[in-house]
């Protein structure tokens, strides 16, 4: 039996109450079995297919964790949105809007058995937000959204739905591109 530990956090923008957990416990079965946020889903259990992935919101800004080899002991005391705080939700629960991603992936038919969607959808916002801080030529936008999403796995083989929708998102938002990769006076 591990030894227990109390750790609190802040998930999808509400902090948690403290809660008596095994310290070897990861952070996806926190979610899951404590917080019963279950989109966020186990993949391989090694952090390579990403499936599991949040996003950390640190210091350093919002960048995407595997949450199923990131253990609660380092999550101890950190932000963390999970699939589930992406949507605006009204008092009930209900969702009332989804994000730009979000509607990207569904106008772009982006999943088939949307195991992975929410590894994608947390790597495109990730995204998004970093270039919201630091914006790249609209011309290098194919290769920063490859590596910003490049570590997802879509076992359907979605890739290039979700490619093409977070390429479209960044392209169709103000100020996450520098020029628009076309010539002077076109």
């Amino acid at each position: 039996m591990s030894a227990m530990m109390t750790v609190s956090m802040t998930i999808n923008g509400t902090e948690t109450e403290p809660v008596e957990v095994p310290e070897d416990l990861m952070l996806l079965e926190f979610l899951q079995e404590y917080l019963n946020l279950t989109g966020t889903r186990y993949g391989c259990g090694q952090g390579v297919c990403r499936a599991c992935a949040v996003i950390h919101d640190g210091p350093r800004g919002a960048r995407v964790v595997p949450a199923c080899v990131t253990g609660v002991a380092w999550a101890d005391g950190r932000a963390f949105r999970t699939v589930e705080g992406h949507a605006e939700h009204d008092a009930d629960g209900n969702v009332t809007a989804v994000t730009p991603v979000q509607q990207a992936f569904l106008d772009h038919f982006s999943f088939q058995c949307s195991y992975c969607t929410p590894g994608f959808v947390a790597a495109a916002q990730a995204l998004v937000e970093r270039l919201e801080v630091d914006p790249v030529p609209a011309e290098d936008i194919e290769g920063v959204v490859l590596e910003a999403l490049n570590e997802n796995i879509c076992r359907c083989t979605g890739y290039v739905r979700y490619l093409e929708a977070t390429r479209d998102v960044i392209l169709a938002t103000p100020g996450l591109t520098i020029g628009d990769g076309r010539a002077e006076g076109s």
